[in-house]
């Protein structure tokens, strides 16, 4: 009953994963699509990325988000913090200026950044020894399966794709008959931010439903939680966390680099410099994803066989 009821906080929660991981690519889908619309500069396309779920913007988040956890608890972040995800990705599907999906690209990564420290700590919290390192798979394998069915969308809806005819019905039927060309193709992008709100959306509502960390509520009961200050000494001071935080550090620096570029410039790389179309940059990037998740899946059922063993040699 335990393993059941972990696995399926585990799926519940593993949907913003999801969400974090398409609403970079969802960027990345449409990159050639904004510019052409609003008459974008390369160093525009850089500050998105640079605000992005990828980047500052999380980075900001992850800071807020961490503390709201530790003070109010994990349900308090999947209560609300979902309702902003979805103000960024309504503020870019509207967007009709470059500061304005600049500020939805911010919101949205600020929304990210917030729900992963919780989101990664309530699925360590509510597993078991014996199946943890299983579910973080599973939450990380969704952070593949969102870019691979974002960027699958993107190419059934990008212009010249098998969906793109709605797309053109609905921007024509939208903004008028007589709209550019730039502005009636920009809403394939517009539609494959709408499936982001949509899961959005359910996701939240699943969420509201999970119970509170048995373990954060355990610790807010003794009231033994120290001060922020206190837990930043601790951090530095005791072996064990500083070779965690040196270990995930690693990983995350090096890992962001590629997702930065494989996540938001890969489509754009190939539309550039290898001349393709948006239809088919989206069909290869999407392709590059499936991979991701099929190791994945297959490193879930080894991972607990192994993580501690490896752990102690690092």
């Amino acid at each position: 009953m335990a393993k059941s009821s972990s696995l399926k906080s585990t799926l519940a929660v593993s949907l913003n994963n999801y969400l974090d991981a398409g609403a970079i690519v969802a960027g990345s889908s449409g990159i050639t699509l904004w510019p052409n619309y609003l008459g974008l500069s390369e160093m525009h396309l850089g500050l998105l990325n640079a605000l992005s779920a990828n980047a500052l913007g999380a980075a900001i988040g992850a800071i807020i988000g961490g503390f709201l956890a530790d003070k109010f608890g994990r349900k308090f972040i999947f209560t609300y913090n979902l309702l902003v995800y979805m103000l960024g990705v309504l503020i870019i599907m509207l967007s009709f200026s470059y500061p304005m999906l600049l500020c939805g690209f911010l919101v949205t990564g600020i929304s990210v950044g917030i729900g992963v420290p919780a989101s990664w700590t309530y699925i360590s919290e509510s597993s078991e020894v014996s199946n943890r390192g299983r579910n973080i798979c599973i939450s990380q394998m969704s952070w593949g399966l969102g870019p691979m069915f974002i960027l699958f969308f993107g190419m059934l809806l990008a212009p010249g794709g098998y969906l793109y005819g709605p797309v053109e019905s609905l921007a024509h039927a939208t903004i008028g008959a007589d709209a550019a060309n730039a502005a009636v193709e920009v809403f394939s992008s517009r539609v494959v931010f709408f499936t982001l709100f949509v899961v959005a959306l359910v996701a939240w509502t699943l969420q509201r439903q999970l119970d509170e960390s048995a373990e954060f509520t355990a610790q807010k009961a003794t009231d033994k939680s120290s001060g922020i200050v206190d837990n930043i000494k601790l951090l530095f001071t005791n072996r064990t966390a500083v070779k965690t935080v040196a270990f995930l550090a690693t990983i995350y620096l090096t890992w962001n680099l590629v997702a930065s570029v494989m996540g938001f410039f890969m489509p754009h790389v190939y539309e550039t410099a290898g001349g393709l179309n948006n239809e088919t940059a989206n069909m290869l990037s999407c392709v590059s994803w499936v991979f991701v998740v099929v190791t994945t899946f297959i490193i879930s059922f080894l991972v607990d066989k192994v993580e501690h063993r490896l752990f102690y040699i690092f």
